[in-house]
Protein backbone atom coordinates (compact mmCIF):
# COMPACT_ATOMS: atom_id res chain seq x y z
CA UNK A 1 0.00 0.00 0.00
CA UNK A 2 1.77 3.38 -0.94
CA UNK A 3 1.57 6.10 2.06
CA UNK A 4 0.44 9.21 1.77
CA UNK A 5 3.32 11.18 0.43
CA UNK A 6 3.80 8.58 -2.45
CA UNK A 7 0.36 9.13 -3.68
CA UNK A 8 1.48 12.97 -3.36
CA UNK A 9 4.13 12.55 -5.56
CA UNK A 10 2.85 10.71 -7.63
CA UNK A 11 -0.61 12.69 -8.45
CA UNK A 12 1.95 16.03 -8.61
CA UNK A 13 3.84 14.19 -11.08
CA UNK A 14 -0.21 13.14 -13.26
CA UNK A 15 -0.59 16.96 -12.91
CA UNK A 16 2.85 17.60 -14.93
CA UNK A 17 2.33 14.67 -17.57
CA UNK A 18 -0.86 16.33 -18.19
CA UNK A 19 0.28 19.73 -18.80
CA UNK A 20 3.02 18.92 -20.87
CA UNK A 21 0.38 16.34 -22.85
CA UNK A 22 -2.14 19.58 -23.58
CA UNK A 23 1.03 21.95 -24.19
CA UNK A 24 2.29 19.88 -27.02
CA UNK A 25 -1.05 18.78 -28.48
CA UNK A 26 -1.50 22.59 -28.87
CA UNK A 27 2.16 23.70 -30.03
CA UNK A 28 0.66 20.55 -33.21
CA UNK A 29 -2.07 22.73 -33.81
CA UNK A 30 -0.16 25.95 -34.48
CA UNK A 31 -0.06 27.94 -31.29
CA UNK A 32 2.98 29.35 -29.63
CA UNK A 33 4.49 27.34 -26.24
CA UNK A 34 3.54 30.17 -23.66
CA UNK A 35 -0.05 30.28 -25.73
CA UNK A 36 -0.27 26.85 -25.35
CA UNK A 37 0.90 26.66 -22.18
CA UNK A 38 -1.96 28.90 -20.73
CA UNK A 39 -4.34 27.71 -22.64
CA UNK A 40 -3.78 24.18 -21.29
CA UNK A 41 -3.29 25.15 -17.60
CA UNK A 42 -7.16 27.45 -18.30
CA UNK A 43 -8.51 24.33 -19.17
CA UNK A 44 -7.38 21.91 -16.70
CA UNK A 45 -7.55 24.32 -13.67
CA UNK A 46 -11.14 25.01 -15.08
CA UNK A 47 -10.87 28.75 -15.04
CA UNK A 48 -11.22 28.99 -18.96
CA UNK A 49 -11.17 32.65 -19.70
CA UNK A 50 -10.95 32.38 -23.63
CA UNK A 51 -9.72 29.98 -26.11
CA UNK A 52 -6.97 32.11 -27.91
CA UNK A 53 -7.83 31.20 -31.07
CA UNK A 54 -10.52 29.48 -33.09
CA UNK A 55 -11.42 25.75 -32.27
CA UNK A 56 -11.79 23.92 -35.09
CA UNK A 57 -13.37 19.80 -34.47
CA UNK A 58 -9.92 18.31 -33.55
CA UNK A 59 -9.17 20.96 -30.83
CA UNK A 60 -12.82 20.45 -29.70
CA UNK A 61 -12.02 16.97 -29.34
CA UNK A 62 -8.69 17.46 -28.03
CA UNK A 63 -9.58 19.96 -25.25
CA UNK A 64 -12.34 17.81 -24.03
CA UNK A 65 -9.90 14.97 -23.63
CA UNK A 66 -7.87 17.34 -21.86
CA UNK A 67 -10.67 18.87 -19.82
CA UNK A 68 -11.53 15.11 -18.86
CA UNK A 69 -8.33 13.66 -17.88
CA UNK A 70 -6.69 17.39 -16.39
CA UNK A 71 -9.31 18.53 -14.19
CA UNK A 72 -9.70 14.89 -12.36
CA UNK A 73 -5.95 14.69 -12.28
CA UNK A 74 -6.19 18.30 -10.62
CA UNK A 75 -9.04 17.94 -8.49
CA UNK A 76 -7.32 14.29 -7.41
CA UNK A 77 -3.87 16.30 -6.34
CA UNK A 78 -6.01 18.87 -4.68
CA UNK A 79 -8.04 16.46 -2.48
CA UNK A 80 -4.31 14.79 -1.79
CA UNK A 81 -2.40 18.60 -0.25
CA UNK A 82 -5.70 19.42 1.46
CA UNK A 83 -6.05 15.71 2.73
CA UNK A 84 -2.36 16.06 4.09
CA UNK A 85 -2.24 19.36 5.39
CA UNK A 86 -5.86 18.50 7.85
CA UNK A 87 -4.32 15.07 8.67
CA UNK A 88 -1.21 16.24 9.88
CA UNK A 89 -2.35 19.35 11.78
CA UNK A 90 -5.30 17.38 13.17
CA UNK A 91 -2.55 14.71 14.07
CA UNK A 92 -0.54 17.46 15.87
CA UNK A 93 -3.65 19.04 17.60
CA UNK A 94 -5.25 15.72 18.98
CA UNK A 95 -1.55 14.47 20.29
CA UNK A 96 -1.15 17.74 22.01
CA UNK A 97 -4.18 17.37 23.49
CA UNK A 98 -3.82 13.67 24.87
CA UNK A 99 -0.70 14.90 25.94
CA UNK A 100 -2.37 17.80 27.96
CA UNK A 101 -4.68 15.39 29.84
CA UNK A 102 -2.13 13.14 30.41
CA UNK A 103 -0.04 15.59 32.17
CA UNK A 104 -3.16 17.12 33.72
CA UNK A 105 -3.44 13.64 35.54
CA UNK A 106 -0.03 13.43 36.97
CA UNK A 107 1.07 13.80 40.43
CA UNK A 108 4.11 13.21 41.85
CA UNK A 109 5.99 13.89 38.84
CA UNK A 110 9.19 15.66 38.09
CA UNK A 111 9.56 18.53 35.43
CA UNK A 112 12.88 18.42 33.68
CA UNK A 113 13.71 21.35 31.68
CA UNK A 114 15.90 21.06 28.83
CA UNK A 115 16.35 18.28 26.33
CA UNK A 116 20.61 18.48 26.89
CA UNK A 117 22.98 15.54 27.66
CA UNK A 118 22.30 16.25 31.22
CA UNK A 119 18.59 16.94 31.12
CA UNK A 120 18.11 13.74 29.04
CA UNK A 121 20.41 11.40 31.30
CA UNK A 122 18.50 12.74 34.08
CA UNK A 123 14.69 12.36 32.69
CA UNK A 124 16.04 8.54 31.77
CA UNK A 125 17.56 7.92 34.94
CA UNK A 126 14.12 8.99 36.76
CA UNK A 127 12.13 7.07 34.57
CA UNK A 128 13.98 3.71 34.91
CA UNK A 129 13.51 4.60 38.72
CA UNK A 130 9.87 4.60 38.10
CA UNK A 131 9.33 8.05 38.40
CA UNK A 132 6.91 9.46 35.76
CA UNK A 133 8.85 12.69 34.07
CA UNK A 134 7.45 16.06 32.39
CA UNK A 135 10.00 17.42 29.54
CA UNK A 136 9.91 21.04 28.98
CA UNK A 137 12.42 22.48 26.10
CA UNK A 138 12.01 25.38 23.56
CA UNK A 139 13.33 23.08 20.32
CA UNK A 140 9.94 21.26 19.21
CA UNK A 141 12.12 19.01 16.92
CA UNK A 142 14.52 17.79 19.93
CA UNK A 143 11.53 16.58 22.29
CA UNK A 144 9.34 15.93 19.00
CA UNK A 145 9.51 12.01 19.67
CA UNK A 146 10.19 11.58 23.00
CA UNK A 147 8.43 8.37 25.39
CA UNK A 148 8.15 11.06 28.07
CA UNK A 149 4.92 13.69 28.28
CA UNK A 150 6.49 17.18 26.72
CA UNK A 151 5.85 20.89 26.69
CA UNK A 152 7.13 23.18 24.48
CA UNK A 153 8.13 26.29 25.59
CA UNK A 154 9.93 28.96 27.35
CA UNK A 155 11.40 26.88 30.89
CA UNK A 156 11.59 30.69 32.47
CA UNK A 157 8.03 31.30 32.23
CA UNK A 158 5.41 30.76 34.58
CA UNK A 159 2.75 29.48 32.09
CA UNK A 160 4.78 27.01 30.49
CA UNK A 161 5.52 25.99 33.72
CA UNK A 162 2.03 25.41 35.11
CA UNK A 163 1.24 23.49 31.63
CA UNK A 164 4.03 21.21 33.04
CA UNK A 165 1.90 20.53 35.98
CA UNK A 166 3.94 22.36 38.51
CA UNK A 167 0.90 22.82 41.07
CA UNK A 168 1.21 18.65 41.21
CA UNK A 169 4.44 18.27 40.46
CA UNK A 170 7.06 16.49 43.07
CA UNK A 171 10.40 18.26 42.02
CA UNK A 172 11.62 20.38 38.96
CA UNK A 173 15.42 19.72 37.63
CA UNK A 174 16.78 23.00 36.26
CA UNK A 175 19.39 21.30 33.24
CA UNK A 176 18.95 24.69 31.26
CA UNK A 177 22.25 25.35 29.30
CA UNK A 178 22.86 28.54 31.04
CA UNK A 179 23.64 29.39 34.69
CA UNK A 180 21.18 32.69 34.06
CA UNK A 181 18.51 30.63 32.81
CA UNK A 182 18.74 27.74 35.17
CA UNK A 183 18.19 30.73 37.94
CA UNK A 184 15.53 32.21 36.37
CA UNK A 185 13.84 28.67 36.43
CA UNK A 186 14.52 27.90 39.68
CA UNK A 187 13.22 31.57 40.83
CA UNK A 188 10.39 30.89 39.03
CA UNK A 189 9.74 27.26 40.31
CA UNK A 190 10.24 28.48 43.77
CA UNK A 191 7.76 31.41 43.24
CA UNK A 192 4.97 29.08 42.11
CA UNK A 193 5.54 25.90 44.86
CA UNK A 194 7.41 27.12 48.03
CA UNK A 195 7.40 23.53 48.77
CA UNK A 196 8.86 22.14 45.34
CA UNK A 197 12.27 20.38 45.82
CA UNK A 198 14.37 22.25 43.19
CA UNK A 199 17.76 20.48 41.81
CA UNK A 200 19.94 23.12 39.76
CA UNK A 201 22.87 22.80 37.45
CA UNK A 202 25.71 25.10 37.38
CA UNK A 203 28.62 25.63 35.25
CA UNK A 204 30.63 28.27 37.18
CA UNK A 205 31.28 27.62 40.76
CA UNK A 206 30.08 31.65 41.28
CA UNK A 207 26.79 30.36 40.12
CA UNK A 208 25.79 28.03 42.92
CA UNK A 209 25.48 30.40 45.50
CA UNK A 210 23.16 32.42 43.22
CA UNK A 211 21.39 29.16 42.56
CA UNK A 212 20.70 28.54 46.15
CA UNK A 213 19.72 32.19 47.10
CA UNK A 214 17.07 31.75 44.29
CA UNK A 215 15.12 28.64 45.85
CA UNK A 216 17.51 25.80 44.75
CA UNK A 217 17.55 22.74 47.29
CA UNK A 218 20.59 21.35 45.23
CA UNK A 219 22.96 22.96 43.13
CA UNK A 220 24.80 20.21 41.04
CA UNK A 221 28.11 21.12 38.77
CA UNK A 222 28.46 17.80 36.34
CA UNK A 223 32.10 18.93 35.17
CA UNK A 224 33.18 18.89 38.54
CA UNK A 225 30.56 15.64 39.26
CA UNK A 226 32.67 13.68 36.41
CA UNK A 227 36.34 14.61 37.41
CA UNK A 228 35.68 13.51 40.99
CA UNK A 229 34.39 10.42 39.24
CA UNK A 230 37.14 10.37 36.68
CA UNK A 231 39.93 10.96 39.39
CA UNK A 232 38.50 7.86 41.62
CA UNK A 233 38.71 5.21 38.67
CA UNK A 234 42.42 6.07 39.16
CA UNK A 235 42.97 6.13 42.92
CA UNK A 236 40.16 3.78 43.53
CA UNK A 237 38.88 1.70 40.37
CA UNK A 238 37.00 -1.21 42.32
CA UNK A 239 35.13 1.30 44.72
CA UNK A 240 34.04 3.16 41.77
CA UNK A 241 32.99 0.25 39.68
CA UNK A 242 31.19 -1.12 42.96
CA UNK A 243 29.24 1.96 43.27
CA UNK A 244 28.43 2.69 39.46
CA UNK A 245 26.97 -0.97 39.56
CA UNK A 246 24.64 -0.15 42.68
CA UNK A 247 23.47 3.31 41.46
CA UNK A 248 23.47 2.77 37.83
CA UNK A 249 23.47 -0.85 36.45
CA UNK A 250 20.05 -2.03 35.53
CA UNK A 251 20.99 -5.21 34.32
CA UNK A 252 21.29 -6.57 38.04
CA UNK A 253 19.42 -6.33 41.08
CA UNK A 254 21.36 -4.95 44.06
CA UNK A 255 20.04 -1.23 44.67
CA UNK A 256 21.14 1.42 47.10
CA UNK A 257 17.71 2.95 48.60
CA UNK A 258 16.72 5.69 51.35
CA UNK A 259 13.88 5.10 53.97
CA UNK A 260 12.21 7.72 56.38
CA UNK A 261 10.98 6.39 59.71
CA UNK A 262 8.11 7.36 60.44
CA UNK A 263 7.21 7.70 64.39
CA UNK A 264 5.03 4.44 64.43
CA UNK A 265 7.92 2.48 63.08
CA UNK A 266 8.18 -0.51 65.55
CA UNK A 267 11.87 0.20 65.17
CA UNK A 268 11.92 3.59 65.82
CA UNK A 269 13.81 4.32 68.87
CA UNK A 270 15.64 0.94 68.91
CA UNK A 271 19.48 0.12 68.93
CA UNK A 272 20.43 -1.70 65.07
CA UNK A 273 21.37 -4.53 66.93
CA UNK A 274 17.41 -4.90 68.42
CA UNK A 275 16.19 -3.60 65.16
CA UNK A 276 17.36 -6.76 63.53
CA UNK A 277 17.24 -5.70 60.08
CA UNK A 278 20.37 -7.45 58.15
CA UNK A 279 18.59 -10.81 59.70
CA UNK A 280 15.41 -10.30 59.01
CA UNK A 281 15.27 -8.38 55.64
CA UNK A 282 18.20 -9.08 54.61
CA UNK A 283 19.13 -5.33 53.54
CA UNK A 284 22.59 -4.02 55.12
CA UNK A 285 22.06 -0.47 56.55
CA UNK A 286 25.37 1.94 55.60
CA UNK A 287 24.13 5.02 57.45
CA UNK A 288 21.62 7.12 59.13
CA UNK A 289 21.10 10.67 58.46
CA UNK A 290 19.36 12.56 61.19
CA UNK A 291 16.82 15.19 61.09
CA UNK A 292 19.68 18.15 61.34
CA UNK A 293 21.40 16.62 58.16
CA UNK A 294 24.11 14.68 59.74
CA UNK A 295 25.30 11.53 59.10
CA UNK A 296 26.26 8.57 61.11
CA UNK A 297 28.62 6.18 58.45
CA UNK A 298 29.36 3.13 59.31
CA UNK A 299 26.81 2.55 62.58
CA UNK A 300 27.23 0.07 65.34
CA UNK A 301 24.75 -1.88 66.41
CA UNK A 302 24.66 0.29 69.73
CA UNK A 303 22.96 3.21 67.13
CA UNK A 304 20.15 4.25 68.07
CA UNK A 305 17.26 4.71 65.44
CA UNK A 306 14.96 7.52 65.85
CA UNK A 307 11.73 9.11 64.79
CA UNK A 308 12.27 11.27 61.29
CA UNK A 309 16.16 9.64 60.75
CA UNK A 310 16.55 8.68 57.04
CA UNK A 311 18.53 5.03 56.51
CA UNK A 312 20.45 4.64 53.96
CA UNK A 313 20.87 0.59 53.09
CA UNK A 314 21.59 -1.46 50.19
CA UNK A 315 19.75 -4.57 48.99
CA UNK A 316 18.11 -6.45 46.64
CA UNK A 317 14.33 -5.05 45.83
CA UNK A 318 13.20 -8.45 47.79
CA UNK A 319 15.14 -7.06 50.59
CA UNK A 320 13.53 -4.08 50.35
CA UNK A 321 10.40 -5.02 50.49
CA UNK A 322 10.71 -7.14 53.19
CA UNK A 323 12.16 -4.34 55.27
CA UNK A 324 9.78 -2.24 55.03
CA UNK A 325 7.04 -4.47 55.63
CA UNK A 326 8.77 -5.56 58.44
CA UNK A 327 9.75 -1.92 59.92
CA UNK A 328 6.38 0.07 58.66
CA UNK A 329 8.68 1.92 56.73
CA UNK A 330 8.80 2.75 53.00
CA UNK A 331 11.37 4.70 50.51
CA UNK A 332 11.64 8.24 50.54
CA UNK A 333 8.52 10.18 48.38
CA UNK A 334 9.32 13.52 49.64
CA UNK A 335 12.55 15.24 48.83
CA UNK A 336 12.01 18.06 50.91
CA UNK A 337 11.70 15.78 53.82
CA UNK A 338 15.53 15.51 53.90
CA UNK A 339 17.94 18.23 54.88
Amino acid sequence: MRSSADRLRMAIGMVAAVTIFGTIGYVLFGFTVLDALYQTVTTITTVGFRELAEFGTAEKIFTIVLIVVGVSTVLYTFTLVVQSVVEGHLSEFVGRRRMDRKINLMRGHTIVCGWGRVGAAVAHDLHLEGHEVVVVDQDADRVRDLEFPTVVGDATRDETLRAAGIDRARSLVAALDGDADNLFVTLSGRDLRSDLFIVARARADESIGKLEHAGADRVVNPQELGAARMASFVTSPNVAEFLDVVMHDRSIEFRMREFDIPADSPIAGKTLRDANMRETSGALVLALRSPDGSFTTNPTGDTVIRCHDVIIAVGTTADFERLAAYASIHPTTDPRSRP
